[in-house]
């Protein structure tokens, strides 16, 4: 018996079709041997924050139902090169390897899958430099316009979008950690969501004048 895999296909738009990524994974895998446990296709940008079919796919590395997630590419997995490392060390703490059609598999328990890892992680701070300059240079350009900057007082523009995911998520029964890596946000800003939303729920109690 091989190794049991899930094969995940995205594409960009729904114009696109998932047929060939699902039949080249499919192909691959009766090649290398891996007893494919389910496939998950999934329609959304590589920046797009719900990816409901890649959380099914956790999901079951979770509950150490698959050794290792197949996919054509690994742009294809990753949101960007920080979201793919976070992700590939969550995959670690569950002993299941990214493996990419092109060659790549990461498995950061062995010799390999530590040295990308490490190759990533430089290019993950890169790219958070890159990010964070941009930023910088933005609100420079829109002060000197005049332009106010900062969120305003009751103001929670991310967090109020979230909230409904945050709250989905939450009764499913996910962590604060995963519900932030998996959003994109802090994990105090999860436990703020949580809390808000509790409270609004709970009964009021009246008081005599």
């Amino acid at each position: 018996m091989g190794q049991r895999a899930a094969i995940y296909c995205r594409v960009s738009t729904a114009d696109q079709s998932c047929g060939r990524q699902e039949r080249d994974l499919t192909t691959f895998a009766g090649r290398a041997g891996y007893d494919v446990v389910a496939t998950f296709k999934e329609t959304g940008s590589g920046a797009k924050l719900d990816r409901a079919e890649r959380r099914k796919v956790l999901a079951l590395a979770q509950a150490r139902q698959i050794d290792a997630i197949l996919v054509t590419e690994l742009s294809r997995w990753g949101r960007s090169t920080i979201d793919l490392l976070n992700t590939l060390r969550e995959l670690e703490n569950w002993k299941v390897s990214v493996i990419a059609m092109n060659g790549m598999a990461f498995d950061l328990s062995s010799p390999h899958g530590r040295m990308l890892a490490t190759f990533l992680s430089a290019i993950a701070e890169f790219e958070r430099d890159l990010i964070s300059e941009r930023v910088k240079s933005g609100l420079a350009a829109a002060k000197a316009r005049g332009k106010k900057l900062g969120r305003q007082a009751g103001e929670r523009p991310k967090s109020d979008r979230l909230a409904s995911k945050v709250m989905t998520l939450n009764a499913e029964g996910r962590s604060y950690r995963w519900i932030a890596r998996d959003l994109g946000i802090s994990k105090n800003t999860v436990a703020d969501i949580v809390k808000r939303n509790r409270l609004s729920l709970a009964p009021k109690i009246e008081t005599s004048p």
